[in-house]
C-alpha cells in the first residue's frame, strides 16, 4: 500500500531493470506514483528533482530504496552532465526514463493567453516543459545500448483550449510532437518513446493554475466514467509502457482520464 492509501500491486515486472524518474516533488506528484509502482515491481532507479526539493524528495526516495537522488536544473547543461554522470556511475546502463517535469510562470497560466503570453515566459515554459525532454532523451539514449523505454507526461490542454492552461498547453503540444520525433529517431535502437496524458489530479502543478480546483470537478463530471483520474490508473499505464508488456508500442499518446478526452455532449447538453 502506498503512503497516500492507493493500492500498490507488487510483482516482478520490472525486476532487473534500472532507470531514472525526473520530477518527484512530493507524495502527491504523479512522478512519485509512478516511481512507487516501478519500485513495487522490482525496478531500481535514480530520482532527479528540482533544486530546493531535497527535504521532500530524499525521504520519499529512501522509502523505496533509492540511493541516487540528484538535484538538477534542466536548463543548465553542467547540472545535467553531473546528473547523468551520477546515473552512469550508479547503474552503468539503464532501461527506462520517466520525464515528469513542466513549468510556466504564473502569469502565463491565467486569464487571456493572447494578452499574457510574454516572450520570456513563453520561452521558459518551452525550455523546461518541452526541450528538456529532448535533452533527457538524447542523454538517456547513450545509457540504453540494449534498448529501453522513455515516457513523458502531458495533459489534454495540448489538444484543446483549456481555460487558464494557456502557455502550458502550447508547451505540452510541443512536448507531444517532440515525443513522436524522438520515437522515430530512437526506434531503430530499440528504444520506445510514448506520452502519457493523465486527467487533472491534485498535484503541486495543478495548484499553480488559476481555477485548478475547478478542473478537477469538471474532469470528473464530464468524464465517461464520472470518476476522478486515479493514481493507480496512471501508474499502471506507465508500468505497462515501461515494462516488457509495452513491447511494440511507441510514438503513442495514451490518455488516462476516465474517458474525459473522448466525450462530446453530456446528456444535459444533448439536443
Amino acid at each position: 500500500m502506498a503512503k497516500d492509501g492507493w493500492d500498490l500491486p507488487t510483482g516482478e515486472l520490472m525486476k532487473g531493470k534500472k532507470g531514472v524518474v525526473i520530477g518527484v516533488a512530493n507524495h502527491d506528484s504523479i512522478a512519485w506514483g509512478i516511481a512507487s509502482q516501478l519500485a513495487a515491481q522490482g525496478a531500481e532507479m535514480a530520482l532527479f528533482h528540482l533544486p530546493g526539493m531535497e527535504r521532500r524528495v530524499q525521504p520519499l526516495g529512501e522509502s523505496i530504496g533509492v540511493k541516487t537522488i540528484v538535484p538538477v536544473d534542466v536548463t543548465q547543461d553542467d547540472q545535467m552532465d553531473a546528473a547523468f554522470a551520477a546515473v552512469e556511475t550508479a547503474f552503468g546502463t539503464i532501461d527506462f526514463f520517466v520525464h515528469a517535469i513542466a513549468y510556466a510562470p504564473r502569469d502565463q497560466i491565467k486569464g487571456s493567453f493572447v494578452d499574457n503570453a510574454s516572450r520570456e515566459g513563453f520561452l521558459q515554459a518551452m525550455d523546461i516543459s518541452a526541450y528538456s525532454f529532448v535533452d533527457c532523451a538524447r542523454r538517456a539514449e547513450k545509457l540504453m545500448p540494449n534498448g529501453g523505454s522513455i515516457i513523458c507526461l502531458t495533459y489534454m490542454g495540448s489538444e484543446r483550449a483549456i481555460p487558464n492552461y494557456n502557455t502550458m498547453g502550447v508547451a505540452k503540444a510541443a512536448l507531444e510532437a517532440a515525443s513522436r520525433y524522438v520515437a522515430r529517431d530512437l526506434g531503430p535502437k530499440g528504444i520506445r518513446v510514448n506520452a502519457l496524458s493523465p486527467g487533472a489530479m491534485r498535484t503541486l502543478s495543478l495548484a499553480g493554475i488559476s481555477g485548478g480546483k475547478g478542473m478537477l470537478a469538471k474532469g470528473r463530471d464530464l468524464s465517461a466514467m464520472k470518476q476522478d483520474t486515479s493514481m493507480e490508473g496512471v501508474a499502471g499505464a506507465a508500468l505497462w509502457l515501461l515494462s516488457d508488456l509495452g513491447r511494440s508500442t511507441t510514438g503513442e499518446l495514451i490518455h488516462v482520464d476516465a474517458g474525459f478526452h473522448m466525450m462530446g455532449f453530456t446528456e444535459d447538453e444533448e439536443a
